[in-house]
């Protein structure tokens, strides 16, 4: 399949591992220049090494905190220095720690809004001029299934997230105009290291080995087994290529079919 990616530049937060690491190769893969950042340098440079090497890709790599408006503002304006635009910008952020209702801080309900809302935020602000000039885009949140039905011990990913999807549509709809085409992702239970801690969150809670949270997660799910990574990146490939140039303000769910809603 052409993609119509091939030297377009792409952004992609929180990329040193799990999903955002996995749609950097992704893109690189398709022959886009890439741009990655996450708050930890030392495994956010691995990552742009294995990525150069394996895909010969143009890589640009920056530790930072995408809750920082002033650090996001800069971080763009390198992107668009190194590679003269920005075409995509993939929205990708830690999620928020599992935790029940009143165990939560008021600090722990900003913290969640500033990275999983504010910085998808902040983020558009400085990279839709780019795509404005060029009139075409691709700005792509990653979420959670979160957004269709509540998750248990994630009470602030089932609050905050949704706000995103607001987001989204509303860029939809106000840029459509300028060739901007604005999607979420919603990924399901996926193995990365986010879903590892809450796996050992619930196996405490409930007495039992890991393995067994894990294989109930899996029995929950029509395919019977928990998503890679890469099977997310690959949907993020598919809303940034050219392939899929009518498709705008819409929340894909990559869940193995879990949600069971209509």
């Amino acid at each position: 399949m052409q993609t119509g990616l091939k030297d377009r530049v792409a952004i992609v937060t929180g990329s040193s591992s799990g999903m955002g690491r996995a749609t950097a190769a992704a893109l690189a893969a398709e022959g886009a220049k890439i741009a990655i950042c996450a708050r930890t340098e030392k495994t956010l440079l691995a990552a742009a090494d294995e990525i150069k090497s394996r895909y010969k890709a143009e890589v640009l790599a920056q530790a930072v905190d995408v809750t920082n408006p002033d650090a996001v503002s800069k971080f763009v304006a390198a992107v668009a220095g190194r590679f003269g635009s920005i075409d995509i910008c993939v929205a990708n952020a830690g999620g928020p720690p599992a935790k029940n209702f009143l165990s939560i801080t008021l600090e722990d309900w900003q913290k969640a809004i500033a990275t999983n809302f504010l910085s998808a935020v902040h983020l558009a602000r400085e990279v839709i001029p780019h795509m404005q000039r060029k009139r075409w885009g691709r700005f792509i949140t990653i979420t959670s299934t979160s957004v269709r039905q509540a998750i248990p011990d994630l009470v602030l990913s089932n609050a905050v997230r949704p706000a995103v999807v607001g987001l989204v549509k509303s860029l939809a709809g106000e840029f459509g105009k300028d060739g901007i085409l604005v999607n979420n992702v919603a990924p399901g239970y996926t193995e990365t290291d986010r879903l590892s801690e809450l796996m050992k969150v619930r196996a405490l809670a409930a007495g039992v080995p890991e393995d067994e949270i894990k294989n109930r997660w899996a029995a929950e799910i029509p395919l019977r087994r928990l998503g890679k990574p890469e099977e997310i990146a690959d949907a993020i490939v598919w809303l940034a290529s050219e392939r899929a140039s009518y498709i705008t303000g819409q929340t894909i769910l990559v869940d193995g079919g879990i949600y069971k809603g209509m």
